[in-house]
């Protein structure tokens, strides 16, 4: 045991976050910390650090332990440098701790080891942060959001590094696939209490989703047993004047027992305006800063129902791109012409204008006092209410919502205008997971366009089916599919560039000899790529079979096992199978592209 938190209590403003819980961190633990805003989660790791002290309960450390902190707003020396916030401000350095501080602010994009941290962006100043936890001497990292701000490189760089980490590690993140590789336990905060399930993400949905099956059962169970004990009741006082006292007394218990809880869910109506047939086209847009070319005549037809993915490395343009879409940012040649019925809502990483002394329903009131949605006319504060603000957090000062809780309230500011096209600066940051599934699930019922930046690789995954990536020198490469597509593609081609520069290197000079042989089907591979889309089909039909049955048998322990290991060996088929069809439709694509030019030769 490494930190033992028991009976912990701790409020603020007569708010209670967490009541009388108890958590404990071992050796070699990876903890994910999962929540909706506001919950406690990170009030969870500040106490399990020490930098907050509980109202009751104990926090013990055992003997010589040592964290190493990264917090979600981390505070710096605004006169130190880069390396010198990272090191800690220590004037005799080691110098392997030196280098590996060097490595990692690489790594996290930070080049100028020298530079004044007081002159660094927010995002910049946590990737310090982070740099200077990850090379702590500790036996546990505590990390609060550790995947916000960073590029998706730097977050396959970082999971790898974590996955290989030999301490514990407890963690704040919403980055489902990060949580699905890194960690091998879920704490979910709800309701002021801790509740830990031995899994990783996805075992832990199917785990909650268990649970709350089995509590509704319990519940169908007593209300079953209420109904029959009062017509026993009643039944008893019309045919005789005494009644059993037991029976009697069971009634009365069952009637105080509480049902399960049930949390309040967030609900997005999809409002949005009616949109004429010519959207949005970008006409050869170019633009730079300086030296520094963004985007190089770069061409795209906006679709009605487009939903497409921006990625690429920090500062690469991917904020530029959306601000010359909405007219915030005017390219320096090319044109962007928007057709008359769109109407843009744009969700920028800024959040906009948010005055904290402001109360939130005045806020809301900003943009109007009522809306009109699919479900008829709602006020500002009802509103509200389905963004799970409730009436007391109405009357809340912005300024002591939490971050996801501010951010949700923009997002709620900006549907309240009903765009029919939707461009998302990093919509997923500080928002909790819940809040992330609803989004997801308002995003693919949207009647209009969505354009979305993003480093959320499942969510990129789940609402995108074309993604552009910034590759540097202004290049804007388009990929069809969603994220995992797009990194199938990428790695496909980058593979196939590499060996042909290997070709280059070693045969300079190229004849018919050394030409490389035309791609061309082997007849194994012909009788594959013909029957393999049934096969796929036939796998996915299978997955959702199970899913069903999973369901049905969600009491049966025994046979929950069986379609547990089940579903994971039809994912694992249904895995090889997808990536053995890129390599033969890339293949195919080839040998089209052969006999093309072998019957129309330029």
């Amino acid at each position: 045991m490494l930190i033992a938190a028991e009976k912990i209590t701790k409020s603020y403003s007569g708010n209670p976050l967490l009541q009388d819980c108890s958590f404990y961190l071992s050796e070699g633990d990876k903890v994910g910390v999962i929540g909706r805003n506001g919950a406690g989660k990170s009030t969870l790791l500040k106490v399990m650090a020490r930098l907050e002290t509980p109202d009751s309960g104990v926090v013990t450390w055992q003997g010589g332990v040592r964290i190493g902190y990264l917090p979600q707003n981390p505070q710096m020396e605004e006169g130190a440098t880069v390396l010198e916030q990272v090191l800690g401000g220590a004037s005799a350095r080691d110098e392997l701790q030196e280098y590996e501080a060097k490595s990692i602010l690489n790594r996290l994009g930070i080049a100028q080891h020298n530079a004044l941290v007081g002159r660094l962006s927010g995002g910049q100043r946590k990737r310090v942060a982070m740099a200077g936890a990850l090379i702590t001497p500790c036996e546990a990292l505590i990390l609060d959001e550790p995947t916000n701000h960073l590029d998706n490189d730097m977050i396959a760089w970082l999971e790898a590094y974590l996955i290989k980490y030999t301490g514990a590690i407890l963690m704040v993140t919403h980055d489902r696939y990060f949580l699905d590789r890194v960690v091998g336990r879920i704490a979910e905060v709800e309701r002021g209490s801790v509740c830990v399930y031995e899994a990783n993400y996805t075992k832990y949905v199917e785990m909650k989703a268990l649970r709350e099956e089995m509590e509704l059962g319990a519940q169908r169970k007593r209300q079953s047993l209420l109904r029959t004990e009062l017509e026993w009741i009643q039944r008893g006082a019309r045919a005789r004047g005494t009644k059993s006292k037991s029976r009697i007394q069971r009634f009365r218990e069952l009637s105080e027992k509480s049902a399960p809880p049930t949390a309040s869910t967030l609900e997005l109506g999809s409002v949005s305006s009616r949109l004429g047939k010519k959207i949005l086209e970008i006409h050869a847009v170019s633009k730079s800063y300086g030296e520094k070319r963004i985007i190089r005549d770069f061409e795209h037809v906006l679709a009605r129902d487009a939903r497409i993915g921006v990625v690429g490395k920090n500062g690469c343009g991917k904020s530029t791109l959306l601000q010359l879409i909405s007219g915030r940012v005017a390219p320096d040649s090319g044109s962007i012409v928007t057709g008359d019925t769109v109407k843009l809502g744009y969700f920028s990483q800024e959040w906009g204008e948010m005055d904290p002394s402001m109360r939130v329903i005045d806020y809301m009131k900003t943009f109007g006092d009522s809306i009109e949605t699919v479900d008829g006319v709602l006020t500002a504060s009802q509103l509200l209410e389905k963004f799970l603000f409730s009436a007391d957090l109405q009357w809340n000062t912005i300024g002591r919502l939490s971050g996801g809780e501010r951010r949700r309230l923009f997002l709620l500011s900006v549907i309240m205008g009903a765009p029919n096209v939707l461009l998302l600066d990093e919509p997923t940051n500080d928002l909790d997971l819940e809040t992330l599934i609803v989004l997801e699930d308002y995003i693919k019922g949207f009647q209009g366009a969505v354009l979305v930046v993003s480093h959320d690789r499942y969510f990129l995954d789940k609402v995108t089916d074309l993604i552009f990536e910034f590759q540097g020198g202004g290049v804007i490469k388009k990929y069809l599919g969603g994220y995992s597509d797009y990194l199938a593609q990428r790695t496909t081609t980058g593979a196939a560039r590499q060996e042909g520069e290997g070709e280059k290197k070693l045969s300079p000079r190229r004849d018919a000899s050394t030409a490389p042989q035309k791609a061309r089907f082997s007849f194994k591979e012909q009788r594959e790529y013909e029957t393999i889309d049934g096969e796929i089909a036939a796998l996915e039909e299978k997955q959702t079979q199970v899913e069903k049955e999973l369901v049905l048998e969600a009491s049966n322990y025994e046979r929950l096992e069986q379609l547990l290991a089940l579903q994971a060996e039809v994912e694992r088929e249904l895995a090889e199978k997808t990536e053995r069809w890129f390599y033969l439709q890339e293949l195919a694509e080839r040998v089209e592209r052969q006999e093309a030019e072998k019957t129309n030769p330029q």
